[in-house]
């Protein structure tokens, strides 16, 4: 396999904040984040977590050094006018230091409680692309009010899985972020095989042959354990993915889970791979993969 677009890259390592807190405790675990050496500070957009714009304010306020993402932005929910003011106000009030994160949405049950129309893949991968489209039009015009601090725009992720996402996020995204699964019937995820991802990095990479700069890889890593019996910090997850053995389990570039130098290997395996050298983690794990982080500064 020829070497990946993103192999080169140092690695980056993001931390997504799922629960709501008061403002003391939020604070805390974003300076918590930032001693722990996270690249990014991320929070996602789902009912019933914080509201992503003034939880990244509130992060900036409180911290120098990570980047501060939106992992992802449910599409569905914004309307691109709305969202670009959003996205300005939030890159001045954080000094410069957003990154957009977008996707399709994939939870029904949260458009139905909001009162918004869900629609089929087709119709939601087409409302992104125009969100994306206005995004780049209101937010690269020098007429735009508010104006975003970084030029020419925001850095952009989009997270992807299905082949139009993909070429979507080729043609357009900063940060091309693999979800390492796929959306089942009932609107679960399911993880995607090691296998199975290296076609879709390579459907990527195919379509992204004609980009002037290399977009950087990410990876978000649904479970991890730092054990030494890596079996028995699988089992619990065996029930939820019944259509894989132990051993796949353990193999999906979805999970890390072994010892320290296990994991560290593991990382670097990957983007070798792949070409991730972003990797996000999801906030109960930010203690446990801060050894990882350490141990892979600066390379």
């Amino acid at each position: 396999m020829s070497q990946s677009l993103g192999s080169s890259r140092p690695f980056r390592f993001g931390v997504n904040l799922l629960a709501p807190a008061p403002l003391d405790e939020w604070r805390a675990k974003c300076r918590r984040a930032e001693e722990l050496g996270y690249d990014v500070i991320l929070v996602p957009d789902h009912l019933g977590m914080p509201a992503p714009f003034p939880s990244l304010v509130a992060a900036a306020e409180v911290t120098e050094r990570p980047r501060l993402g939106t992992f992802v932005l449910n599409a569905g929910f914004w309307n691109p006018t709305l969202l670009a003011r959003e996205v300005a106000t939030t890159d001045t009030l954080t000094g410069g230091r957003l990154e957009l994160g977008l996707g399709t949405g994939y939870i029904r049950a949260e458009h139905d409680t909001a009162g918004l129309p869900w629609g089929s893949p087709r119709e939601r991968v087409d409302h992104l692309q125009r969100t994306v489209e206005e995004l780049e039009r209101l937010l690269g015009s020098d007429e735009h009010r508010p104006g975003t601090v970084q030029r020419p725009r925001v850095p952009l992720l989009i997270g992807a899985n299905g082949d139009r996402m993909l070429r979507l996020t080729a043609q357009h995204a900063d940060i091309a972020a693999f979800t390492g699964a796929r959306t089942s019937p009932g609107g679960t995820l399911e993880p995607i095989t090691a296998a199975a991802l290296d076609e879709r990095v390579a459907l990527y990479r195919e379509a992204a042959q004609g980009r002037k700069e290399p977009a950087e890889l990410n990876l978000l890593i649904q479970i991890l354990a730092v054990t030494e019996d890596r079996g028995a910090a699988i089992r619990p997850w065996l029930p939820r993915i019944p259509n894989l053995t132990e051993d796949e389990v353990l193999g999906l570039p979805i999970v890390l889970v072994g010892t320290l130098e296990q994991i560290v290997a593991q990382v670097r395996a990957q983007r070798e791979r792949y070409g991730f050298s972003y990797l996000t983690v999801l906030e109960p794990n930010m203690e446990a993969f801060a050894p990882v982080v350490a141990a892979l500064r600066g390379e």
